[in-house]
């Protein structure tokens, strides 16, 4: 299930969105760009992350980051905050354009960040490998975004 979660927010709607506006002529592909795996690949993946960190802890702590201490799922729970303190804005955002570049900037650090600590880890479980690879990949989405939207303003 977390496989698929991961797809469908990290390539299918973003994507999706992208070409309907796009095709629309409702933006450039840059804007496009911006708007949309910020909203999907980063607001709502960061969001139900959040709320599953919030209600199944310990999940997160035992097939995500491999610790088996109960006492772990007090720090998830912090994680789960911040997910849902980086995924409400970026949700938001498609009502607020001018916080996509920053919100991008804050996405690209985190999710590059954490994927380069999951590679540090050396991901084995599915689940890492999946977060592993989903972090790097939205990581290097908002760089180019924010690459190329800065040499077009």
């Amino acid at each position: 299930m977390q496989l698929v979660v991961i797809v469908l927010l990290m390539a299918v709607l973003p994507v999706i969105s992208i070409i309907l506006d796009v095709t629309a002529g409702q933006a450039e592909l840059v804007d496009a760009l911006g708007t949309w795996f910020v909203f999907w690949g980063m607001g709502w993946r960061l969001a139900v992350a959040a709320v599953h960190q919030m209600l199944r802890p310990g999940f997160t702590a035992k097939r995500i980051f491999e610790i088996h201490d109960p006492e772990a799922s007090k720090l998830v729970l912090e994680i789960g905050f911040g997910n849902l303190a980086l995924g409400v804005p970026a949700i938001a955002s498609l009502y607020f354009p001018a916080w996509v570049p920053a919100l991008a900037l804050a996405g690209c650090i985190f999710f590059g960040l954490a994927g380069i600590q999951h590679v540090r880890n050396k991901a084995s479980t599915r689940e890492e490998i999946a977060a592993m690879l989903s972090d790097l990949g939205i990581a290097a989405v908002l760089a180019i975004y924010l690459l190329w939207h800065d040499l077009l303003t």
